[in-house]
Order: C-alpha cells, then sequence, then structure tokens
C-alpha cells in the first residue's frame, strides 16, 4: 500500500507518519518511508540524532542512476535522460518492489532500526540557499514520482510518504499515487483550511482521503472536525506525553505509546488496508499516463527534445505481480 501524509504546516503530519511507520513496523509490515517535505525531519522524528539525519542520500541527487536503472532495456524510451518525473513503464521497463534490493535503494535508501523491527528510510533532499533562482522543490520530489510510477507492492508492504506541507503535491501527478490519503489536521479553522483544498483536487480523481484530527482535546475538538469534514474525518489523535519525550530526544519504548493513540494509529491502518482491496490497476496507470501526456506537452518534449507521447506503452498495465502486456487493455 501506498500511503501519504498532507497538511497544513505544523499540523504535525511529519510526527504522525514516523508514529505510523513504527505502528506498522510493531506489526511485522515491510515498510518504505519517504521523507518528501521540504522541510526534512522525518529521520528526527524515527529516531536519527542530527549527523544521520544529515547523512541520508538524497534522491533528487540520484535521478541519472535512477532513470537509468528504470529504464531497463524499455525500448520505447531512446535513452535516460528523455526520462521525466511522469515517466510511466513499460514492457522492459524495471520496476521497483518493497522486499527487494536493487540499485536505487543501495543509492537512495537507509535502514533505520526502530523498537520492534527495521524499515527502509529514503529522503528527496532538502531545498538549499543554492536551488534558488535555478530549481524548484517540485523537480526534487519528482524523484519520488519517478519511483512510485515504477514500483509495485502487496499486502503487508506499505510506502508511506510524508509529502510537503499545503497544497504542493497538486502541482504533478504524485497526488493520484497513493493508495490512501491522510490528511492531518489541527481542530481549527486553519487547520482545515488545506482539506478543503484537498477534496477539490482529489475529486475527479477517484484519491481516497481521510482525514486525521490532531492535538485533540477532547468532544468539542471531534465535534468540530465532524462539522467541517463531516465523513472524511476517520479519528482523532490527542496529546501524547510519549511524543513530547520523543522530541526531546528520550523516547521510551514504542510499546509505552498511550492506548488510545495506539488505538488510533490502527485505525489508519485499517483504513488503508481497505483502500487496498479497492485498488484499481488500469486506472492507476492510466492517470500515470494521463500526466505524463500534459507534462509532456506542457515542458517535457520541449525540455528534452523528445516525443515524450511515444514512451506511453498502450498494452501496458502496472499490477501486483510486475506487469500486464498483451491481452492487457490499452490505457
Amino acid at each position: 500500500m501506498k500511503i501519504a501524509f498532507v497538511g497544513k504546516g505544523g499540523s504535525g503530519k511529519t510526527t504522525l507518519s514516523s508514529l505510523f511507520i513504527r505502528h506498522l513496523a510493531a506489526n511485522e509490515a515491510h515498510v518504505v518511508a519517504v521523507d518528501a517535505d521540504i522541510n526534512q525531519h522525518l529521520g528526527a522524528a524515527l529516531g536519527l540524532d542530527e549527523q544521520e539525519a544529515a547523512a541520508l542520500p538524497a534522491m533528487g541527487a540520484q535521478l541519472p542512476l535512477i532513470k537509468d536503472y528504470l529504464r531497463g532495456s524499455n525500448p520505447r524510451i531512446t535513452s535516460a535522460a528523455t526520462m521525466i518525473k511522469t515517466t510511466p513503464p513499460g514492457e522492459g521497463s524495471r520496476l521497483l518492489r518493497v522486499r527487494e534490493d536493487n540499485p536505487v535503494y543501495d543509492a537512495c535508501a537507509r535502514t533505520v532500526r526502530l523498537d520492534d523491527g527495521d524499515i527502509r528510510l529514503m529522503a528527496t533532499g532538502p531545498f538549499n540557499e543554492s536551488d534558488l533562482g535555478v530549481a524548484c522543490y517540485h523537480s526534487k520530489v519528482g524523484a519520488v514520482e519517478l519511483c512510485l510510477n515504477h514500483l509495485v507492492d502487496g499486502p503487508d508492504e506499505y510506502v508511506v510518504v510524508d509529502m510537503t506541507a499545503g497544497s504542493d503535491s497538486f502541482a504533478s501527478g504524485l497526488f493520484t499515487r497513493f493508495d490512501m490519503t491522510f490528511l492531518v489536521a489541527e481542530p481549527t479553522r486553519k487547520g482545515v483550511s488545506v482539506y478543503r483544498q484537498y477534496k477539490e483536487y482529489a475529486r475527479d480523481f477517484g484519491v481516497a482521503l481521510k482525514v486525521v484530527g490532531n492535538k485533540v482535546q477532547g468532544e468539542d475538538d471531534l465535534d468540530f472536525l465532524r462539522a467541517e469534514v463531516g465523513d472524511d474525518l476517520l479519528v482523532g489523535v490527542g496529546q501524547s506525553d510519549w511524543v513530547r519525550t520523543m522530541e526531546k530526544g528520550r523516547p521510551a519504548p514504542f510499546e509505552l505509546l498511550e492506548a488510545d493513540n495506539r488505538m488510533a494509529l490502527q485505525a489508519l491502518q485499517n483504513a488503508a488496508e481497505d483502500s487496498y482491496g479497492l485498488r484499481d490497476w488500469e486506472r492507476y496507470t492510466r492517470q500515470m499516463v494521463h500526466f505524463h501526456l500534459k507534462n509532456a506537452e506542457s515542458w517535457g518534449n520541449e525540455k528534452t527534445g523528445a516525443d515524450l507521447a511515444a514512451q506511453v506503452d498502450p498494452a501496458f498495465v502496472l499490477h501486483e505481480h510486475g506487469a500486464e502486456t498483451g491481452a492487457a487493455q490499452p490505457v
């Protein structure tokens, strides 16, 4: 399952991302975690010290390697240089799997040991002053989108992405790459403002969206969230002494997280599993192609000097067991 955590800056989405990742590891799931926020804090939230977090390799710096590996022997892609963030896989492309070892993970992922198991952590890399005027952060998260376009996953396999704050996720097709999007919202008017933007953007693409109320202090807060987001409210998460000690760099064993908050995390996992049961690989592939053709026409063809529409393999459908070709319906 591919899971995104989104929300307004300061809503606590990175904290909740890290708690969910720890919960999954405790339940023996296989997890690849990705820090795609412009402010890179997921590593610290998972227990890395400053030096370890700073040493995480940047996916954005490994784009040539990522493209070369994913291209494989796909005859529709004339060179890795013609691949853009939305390039879809086709016959001959290499696909990524959660549990395998491959050159992309070797270059971009690091193992993080948690109380109840190990997870892989990847990071887009921070947006530095040297990037100003010559790049935008969307070019960095493009590495995430390209990898998700080529990734197949199954039950008990999770890719959890801590997204950049606000509605920046809609600058490309990245928001359609997930089985479930958890929008973290505080019980305030500002806290739910991003929800309305996401709901509007996501409606036409069938994006599964659930709201997780954070910093909830009582039934009045839950009533406010229900009034604002209706049935999209999944669960509320209260203040946590465990989180406070973790943020001070002195985390207690994860099993000591408050029972109510453990139950809330289980509700997130249940919702993710339900969304996996509704997965539509043909729609997923079709949306991938839609955004690729859109980007090709608006800027990709001019940038690469190639007809990027020719990269689309009309008989290819990404699938849990790899790819379906030949008899598959055109997308």
